[in-house]
């Protein structure tokens, strides 16, 4: 921690973090389904009443705009029911696997196959169900893998978070950013895997279509992908209930190879934009609606009044 924290944000940092165990705790207390059930009444009674239910509404509105207002307040509701349903069984992510039968795999011999080949791939995933499933699956399969994380604010919870992953395995951890990049290169480097989440907004990325409109997607993974010379794996997480999932294992993304690198990576990074959208549109009451996902230009024009999407 740095020197330079103030005495006073220090103090409020370890009151966040005693609320942090207070509710872990409370959480660790319950049956899995019991928790995950209170997560998503007390998500769906809070989350539409709090100002990020208008980011909610205007991204339904920018991936649907055919869809009538009755079936956007429908997936709004769902995806507060999902949300709530991961930040609780996010708490006791140890008793959700596969060993327990919560968690149900589709071509978990790809997953095999990874671990005996010795050479690495770059998993892929999204916000999809509960995203901390794919990194818990990885873990449980035996491929040595690091996952990226966003450190947190607050170095205290961050440090509990750190120490929750390690409950389901999750032991290689490599911080987005500069650092980050580097360990994921050392990594692989000795043979590992990555795992990154590849469907939120990454400033002075590619330009790629997303819903017919363009975002901008990190190329990172495919970068990775394609100094390393192996595949994206694509993984999917599907809820089924409460603490239970369907993960898959989908067919990897093959890196574009034509010799003129920056337009391989654009085309790679597209191919995994359409692998994202697809994942959305069969389930979207399950995807982070919550966050803004499209360039500030596309909220602006949705506010122009009798503009139409």
């Amino acid at each position: 921690m740095s020197d330079k924290v103030s005495f006073w944000q220090d103090l409020m940092w370890r009151i966040e973090a005693a609320a942090f165990d207070a509710t872990v705790g409370l959480l660790r207390l319950l049956p899995v389904d019991t928790a995950s059930d209170m997560g998503a009444g007390l998500l769906k009674l809070l989350g539409p009443i709090s100002p990020v239910q208008r980011v909610v509404g205007r991204n339904l509105d920018l991936a649907f705009p055919e869809k009538d207002a009755a079936w956007k307040a429908q997936i709004s509701k769902a995806q507060w029911d999902n949300l709530g349903r991961t930040f609780a069984e996010i708490a006791m992510m140890d008793r959700i696997t596969v060993a327990n039968g919560r968690i149900v795999v589709e071509n978990a011999e790809r997953l095999e196959a990874i671990r005996t080949s010795g050479t690495p791939v770059v998993f892929i995933s999204g916000h999809f169900a509960n995203w901390e499933i794919m990194p818990s699956v990885i873990n449980e399969s035996g491929v040595i893998c690091q996952m990226t994380y966003r450190a947190a604010n607050n170095p205290y919870v961050d440090a509990r978070w750190r120490k929750a992953r390690e409950r389901y395995g999750t032991q290689l951890f490599a911080p987005k950013g500069g650092d980050g990049a580097k360990e994921l290169l050392a990594g692989m480097a000795r043979g590992e895997s990555v795992a990154l989440m590849n469907d939120q907004k990454f400033n002075r990325g590619v330009s790629t279509p997303f819903f017919s409109r363009p975002v901008d997607t990190a190329p990172g993974p495919t970068r990775l992908a394609m100094r390393f010379g192996t595949v994206l794996q694509p993984m999917t997480v599907e809820r089924t209930g409460a603490g239970r999932f369907k993960v898959t294992v989908c067919d990897p993304i093959e890196v574009v190879d034509t010799g003129r690198k920056s337009e391989d990576i654009d085309a790679t990074v597209c191919l995994v934009s359409r692998f994202i959208e697809d994942a959305v549109r069969a389930r979207p009451e399950e995807w982070f609606w919550v966050h803004k996902r499209w360039p500030n230009d596309a909220y602006r024009r949705t506010e122009t009044p009798g503009h139409k999407n």
